[in-house]
């Protein structure tokens, strides 16, 4: 009897401990819908007896590869839609069977607008400052005949006195001419920021001719960028810019080059200004005048590369000249918040691309 008892206590406590432990949970893999199509291969969720310590899963690669699978409406099973990818996106249509395959910003393009050619110019999500500025030039046929006569002079006239100039005068001769004709353009130029309602701009460029004219013998030196004095280069055509006169339609003159009909009455403006008219003695004058023509010449030989191979050098003269004249414009107008970051040399540093100056070609000064 009381075997019995034991054996009826056993068996009671075994089935309350069997009717406790938790179910065993169904691997993911394995859930099949009902309706599953008989030809889906359902990932095991045994361990392979191969698979040796600290290897990859074996399962891994069957849960990546096996189909997703989901329910519809009406009880059927369809797989699910894949997540794009790279390779997904559509290419742009080529029709060049040897060409480049697009990269991943053309298929975005692609998926953002469609088929089509992408210009960076006429993109509006660019900003304003990349737009390149509308080029008036309906004297086109005009100035390129004095285009073609500039050409004539430089070649033969203005180079070869540039380089027997280069060759006879020594490098820091030149340098100390450089700085004295720049030196000497600072009063005009104080003048024109004062117009500008730049009076700052104004006071910088009277202490620097007046530091460099004292300290510098006479402008030959330049101390005042050792102290990191501003240089300012303004002249009376970008005053009539920032006072309204924004557009204006290109013109190329003799001997001076490239300008625009505003360049040209800011030229008038200037001359009353400028030292050089105001020398009486023509021979110092006339002397001084083609010794400052001398050294643009021969600053102007770093850029003549851009030249070569040229197809249509007139183009290139005008779009550079504007390209550099709109920046310049440009800085006067938000010389606060500009940033030269990344600018060309030739658009940064004008004092190293001078132009001629309104003064510059010797003709009869002032009465």
């Amino acid at each position: 009897m009381r075997l019995r008892h034991s054996l009826l206590l056993a068996t009671a406590l075994l089935l309350a401990a069997c009717a406790g432990k938790p179910p065993r949970a169904a691997s993911p893999a394995a859930e099949v819908p009902p309706h599953a199509p008989a030809d889906v291969e359902v990932a095991d969720d045994k361990p392979d007896a191969t698979m040796q310590p600290g290897s990859a899963d074996p399962a891994e690669p069957a849960q990546v590869a096996a189909i997703a699978l989901v329910a519809t409406d009406n009880g059927a099973v369809k797989p699910a839609p894949m997540a794009t990818t790279t390779a997904d996106r559509p290419a742009l249509v080529s029709e060049d069977p040897h060409a480049e395959p697009p990269s991943e910003i053309e298929d975005d393009f692609v998926l953002l607008y469609g088929q089509g050619e992408y210009n960076p110019v006429a993109d509006p999500s660019l900003p304003a400052g990349v737009m390149m500025a509308p080029v008036s030039d309906p004297w086109e046929p005009m100035n390129r005949r004095v285009h073609a006569f500039n050409n004539f002079v430089d070649r033969y006239l203005a180079t070869p006195l540039a380089r027997a100039y280069v060759a006879v005068v020594p490098r820091p001769i030149r340098l100390g001419i450089s700085n004295f004709f720049n030196n000497l353009g600072q009063p005009l130029s104080a003048f024109n920021a004062l117009l500008q309602g730049r009076p700052g701009d104004a006071g910088f460029a009277l202490i620097r001719f007046s530091f460099n004219a004292t300290f510098g013998i006479g402008g030959l030196f330049d101390p005042a960028s050792r102290l990191n004095m501003p240089y300012i280069n303004e002249d009376f055509g970008q005053t009539l810019a920032v006072w309204g006169w924004r557009q204006s339609r290109y013109l190329e003159l003799p001997f001076f080059g490239p300008r625009t009909l505003r360049d040209v009455f800011g030229m008038v403006g200037d001359t009353p200004f400028s030292a050089l008219p105001h020398i009486k003695h023509d021979k110092s004058r006339i002397g001084l005048q083609s010794l400052q023509l001398a050294d643009i010449r021969s600053r102007l030989f770093s850029v003549d590369s851009m030249r070569e191979g040229v197809a249509d050098e007139y183009l290139l003269f005008r779009d550079a000249w504007l390209q550099r004249r709109n920046y310049q414009i440009l800085r006067d107008l938000e010389q606060p918040n500009l940033k030269q970051d990344g600018l060309p040399d030739y658009l940064t540093e004008p004092e190293d691309n001078p132009s001629i100056p309104a003064d510059g070609i010797p003709v009869q000064g002032l009465p």
